[in-house]
């Protein structure tokens, strides 16, 4: 007898076949079955809202969640980063700016220290040059003089020996040197 509810479920499932197999309705869409697919749906529905409710948005939440602060806290990063960038330029700036003042003043101070000592070579150099053109003067004189006492000399002697020849008068070298004298005092007023 156990055999009979079983054949008899068979059974009842084999009719049912046929029922609708005669109807020519697609089971899904057969009002009879409405209310039985209506309760597993809502079931189905229940269950799937508790799961995602309970297990599946939390975590969603926490991920966007996260996101959200990490995406928060990578700005944050980025614009003190920028603040620090900023604020390093800035110090560079001044420290170049302060290095190049530095660098002008040293080069202007380099240059005034330069341009003492030229001047005072130049003034020691502008002096030895003096004294040596002095000196050099001094010797060129010297040398005119003794070279014009000497051409006076032979002037005077040439003089008397040119009268002596051409005139056949005897005159001494001292009266031709007054003579000589006189013809250059007159030549040079």
């Amino acid at each position: 007898m156990t055999h009979a509810p079983h054949s008899e479920v068979a059974q009842h499932v084999a009719e049912a076949a046929a029922d609708h197999a005669d109807s020519g309705v697609f089971p899904p869409f057969d009002p009879t079955y409405f209310a039985s697919q209506l309760f597993w749906l809502t079931i189905a529905f229940v269950i799937l809202y508790i799961a995602l409710d309970r297990l599946i948005l939390p975590k969603i939440k926490t991920t966007i969640e996260d996101r959200r602060d990490r995406i928060a806290d990578d700005l944050d990063a980025a614009a003190q980063a920028k603040a620090d960038a900023e604020a390093a330029g800035e110090a560079y700036e001044k420290s170049l700016a302060e290095a190049r003042n530095k660098a002008h003043a040293l080069a202007a101070k380099t240059r005034q220290t330069l341009d003492a000592e030229i001047a005072k070579e130049t003034a020691a150099v502008e002096a030895e040059l003096s004294a040596k053109q002095e000196a050099s003067e001094a010797a060129i004189r010297k040398a005119k003089d003794k070279a014009f006492a000497e051409v006076r000399g032979i002037a005077a002697t040439a003089t008397a020996a040119v009268v002596s020849a051409l005139a056949g008068v005897e005159v001494s070298e001292a009266d031709a040197g007054k003579t000589v004298d006189g013809l250059i005092k007159a030549k040079e007023a």
